[in-house]
């Protein structure tokens, strides 16, 4: 779309174009109509033989010979209408649609091109006489002049491109192919004034030959061109490849490589960068994190303030980055870029503690368009903050971290940006790396330091030390004691949270214990109860998920960074700190994490994570033992091959649903049963194929009763159904699918196999007023139903099924 400025030249050149033609047609008589109407014939035809230039929106068309021949041998009214005319076909020529305004323009800077070529070969004649092809060279170099003058002009205004190096690029070198049409305009007009103005019928055939020789030349050119694309594309995607092997280890960055990239980009050119620096540019915002290869991933992912020693191995990734990218060889300083992209303006960055302008413009950069992004972008350690808060702080630091001009910038264009980047989202020898150097300059990380903050001086405090160390060693001592007096999980874990709060003061705390490779809230109490009770921690993940994975502490870690802890439905929870320490067995397998949590940032001191590591030892033993207990007692009322209840939870279940019954006035039904012919299937096919014969019957029996039915193992083959609300054609029902099941469950295991079921049910209160009287009773018809089975095995099923619940 064209400016201001676009229009009021397209305007000026037109209006005196078109007024010159009209000016020249009035004006001048034709005297040559036959040699014009062939000039104009000519002209037509060779307007249709035109090139489209690469890389702009524009050709070049070979009816510069028929223009300058008409200069030559026409008035100026015939060589403007025959040059206008061929303008105007050229225009039209294989185009569905043009609008008018190119029409007009076309027309109007051939008419000053062929206007002014036409006053430079007569004038011309004052200098060089008779001299034809020196006037003809003259005119044709005119004739380039104001022809690609114009069309330059024109295509810089509207495509927003540089006028000179548009100009230079696409038609300096055409001049001398405007030459070579002048002196074959010589060759025509001398040819005419010997042999005729007829051969000028030769001019076609010239015209076409100069235009297969630019077709040929301007088709290998844009191939060429391709090429090199294809290749820079290619280069482009190889980067972009590497770049998402550092994202896929720093996974909490997600996106943020590409983000840069728009950002840095942007502003690189808005700061007048040179293509050269700006493909620089490009390919640091995807691998200036290059180096954390060499950083180890726990830290790198860390969900809570780096230590000293952390943050030293961190300081090394621009070096390594460096040495990494040396070895590809950019064809433009990536390197630099780079290395010093953690550089400050005011000299105390890493790795070089480069200063000012000694900081390449792309670092600079590059250095502020990272750290907006990185503060506006969740990471492990920290919540992202909004864009516009983010933004605030870059300015802040502007002409102490950052440069100023850059800054700038970005405060002007950061919303177009963030818009934008929105809109996107998509054998050599061995190096050495320098993983083990000390990096001096820089003084502190982006995450912080783990710091304990030191005690007030004076008498009173030191007085309270010693009144508080005798209080944690009692406390400690008491502690021990009480903690081993519980076998019962949840007994163990409050006592845990209850005696922790005295030496550790927190606002929640939560216990989490590792099942199937996820951390499940075990215990939880105080504030965010509802919060906490609901999450469910992958390992790695999170803050409890990196410390049980890493098996390291976190002191002053942020709570927010948990999995599922903010989200819409806890958006209000406010927890600001956490300390969290690992629960490990004597083998060094995770049991789980203690983790405590406080209100307020910075809440927990070192001396709270010694005490909590001194108590971790005997918290992590008496949870282990209270959970293997649990486990005990869970197996001693489970059958360990059918996993259904055994005989002794069995009666305990009976006794409380008899009690229920007995208040509620309801009824109940006990079913007893057991596989006929099992004995003779254990013989025949052996013990192992018997236990799957019970394996395969008891989980048919979960499907023949109700979801909320009780079903057990007495013992042997014989099994156990406790329902509820079951009449006796109910139980009837039941009976006949017991006895489906089992021949089911034989045909699973061997195809031979051939057992069927004798069932027995009793029903409370009719039969029996108490549990040993109803098993007793279904017992009873159970075999009264076995022996019936065996008289009358001809019988119908029905009838015998029906003796079993009567």
């Amino acid at each position: 779309m064209m400016d201001w400025r676009a229009k009021t030249f397209v305007t000026a050149i037109s209006v005196g174009g078109v007024s010159l033609l009209a000016v020249e047609l009035a004006r001048d008589p034709w005297v040559a109509s036959g040699r014009f109407l062939v000039y104009l014939l000519a002209a037509v035809l060779a307007s249709g033989l035109k090139v489209e230039l690469p890389g702009i929106n524009g050709t070049l068309s070979v009816n510069l010979i028929v223009n300058l021949v008409a200069v030559v041998e026409l008035s100026p009214g015939e060589a403007l209408a025959v040059g206008c005319t061929s303008a105007v076909c050229q225009s039209l020529w294989r185009k569905h649609h043009i609008e008018a305004v190119h029409i007009v323009y076309n027309l109007a800077q051939i008419a000053l091109s062929i206007g002014l070529s036409y006053l430079v070969f007569h004038q011309s004649a004052r200098i060089f006489g008779s001299a034809l092809p020196l006037r003809l060279i003259v005119t044709s170099s005119a004739y380039f002049v104001v022809n690609t003058v114009l069309v330059a002009s024109v295509i810089a205004l509207t495509e927003h491109r540089p006028f000179r190096q548009t100009w230079s690029d696409f038609y300096l070198w055409s001049f001398s192919n405007y030459l070579v049409g002048g002196v074959l305009a010589c060759a025509i007009a001398w040819s005419n004034g010997h042999l005729g103005w007829q051969v000028s019928a030769m001019m076609v055939p010239v015209a076409y030959f100069i235009y297969r020789s630019y077709r040929l030349y301007l088709t290998k050119l844009e191939n060429e061109k391709v090429h090199v694309e294809q290749m820079a594309a290619l280069h482009l995607r190889t980067i972009e490849a590497l770049a998402l092997a550092i994202d896929a280890k720093d996974h909490t960055t997600h996106d943020h490589l590409q983000r840069v990239r728009v950002f840095a980009v942007e502003v690189g050119q808005e700061m007048g960068l040179k293509e050269e620096e700006l493909e620089a540019l490009r390919a640091a915002a995807l691998l200036h994190d290059i180096g954390k290869l060499a950083v180890p991933e726990h830290i790198i992912n860390k969900p809570g303030r780096l230590s000293p020693e952390e943050f030293d191995k961190m300081k090394i990734h621009p070096i390594v980055g460096g040495e990494i990218l040396e070895r590809v060889n950019f064809p433009y300083p990536v390197v630099p870029i780079v290395r010093s992209h953690h550089e400050r303006w005011d000299g105390k960055g890493y790795p070089d503690g480069l200063q000012g302008e000694q900081i390449p413009i792309g670092a600079r950069i590059l250095a502020a368009v990272d750290c907006l992004d990185a503060l506006a972008s969740d990471r492990q350690y920290r919540r992202g903050v909004p864009l516009g808060e983010a933004m605030e702080q870059i300015v802040h630091g502007a002409g102490t971290q950052f440069d100023k001009r850059v800054v700038e910038v970005l405060q002007r264009r950061y919303q177009e940006l963030e818009s934008r980047a929105k809109a996107l989202s998509m054998g050599t020898e061995t190096v050495k790396l320098s993983k083990n150097v000390r990096v001096t300059h820089g003084k502190a990380p982006a995450a912080g330091f783990e710091t304990a903050k030191p005690p007030a001086a004076g008498r009173a405090d030191f007085l309270s030390s010693i009144v508080a160390a005798r209080q944690e060693a009692q406390t400690l001592l008491e502690f021990s004691t009480e903690l081993g007096r519980s076998l019962s999980l949840y007994e163990t874990l409050s006592l845990v949270a209850a005696r922790l709060r005295k030496m550790v003061p927190y606002n929640a705390v939560a216990i989490y214990l590792l099942r199937d490779d996820k951390l499940i809230p075990e215990y939880v109490t105080g504030d965010d109860f509802r919060v906490f009770s609901s999450l469910q921690i992958p390992m790695g993940e999170g803050l409890s998920g990196w410390v049980a994975q890493n098996r390291k502490p976190i002191l002053n870690g942020n709570p927010s960074v948990e999995p599922g802890y903010l989200s819409e439905t806890h958006a209000g929870s406010c927890m600001s700190s956490a300390l969290a320490v690992p629960l490990l067995r004597g083998d060094d397998e995770v049991l789980g994490v203690l983790a405590l949590y406080k209100l307020e940032a910075d809440a927990f001191s070192a001396d709270h994570l010694r005490i909590l590591l001194a108590m971790t030892d005997k918290i992590t033993a008496s949870v282990d033992n209270a959970i293997k207990y649990q486990a005990a007692a869970d197996s001693a009322k489970v059958d360990y091959l059918t996993g259904l209840p055994n005989a002794r939870s069995l009666f305990l279940h009976l006794d409380t649903e008899i009690a229920r019954c007995t208040r509620e006035r309801s009824k109940l039904a006990a079913i007893v049963c057991d596989l006929n012919g099992f004995k003779a299937f254990n013989d025949k096919f052996g013990h192992l194929a018997g236990n799957k014969v019970l394996e395969a019957f008891a989980a048919r029996l979960r499907l023949v009763c109700r979801e909320y039915d009780f079903i057990s193992r007495m013992g042997g083959d014989e099994f156990v159904l406790v329902t509820s609300g079951l009449n006796r054609k109910a139980a009837e029902e039941i009976c006949r699918r017991i006895n489906a099941a089992a021949a089911e469950s034989a045909k699973e295991v061997c195809d031979r196999g051939d057992l069927s079921a004798s069932v027995g049910a009793a029903f409370f209160p009719e039969d029996a007023t108490d549990a040993e009287q109803l098993l007793v009773e279904a017992d009873k018809r159970m075999y009264a139903n076995k022996k019936l089975m065996r008289r009358h095995v001809e019988s119908s099923e029905h009838q015998v099924l029906a003796s079993a619940a009567s």
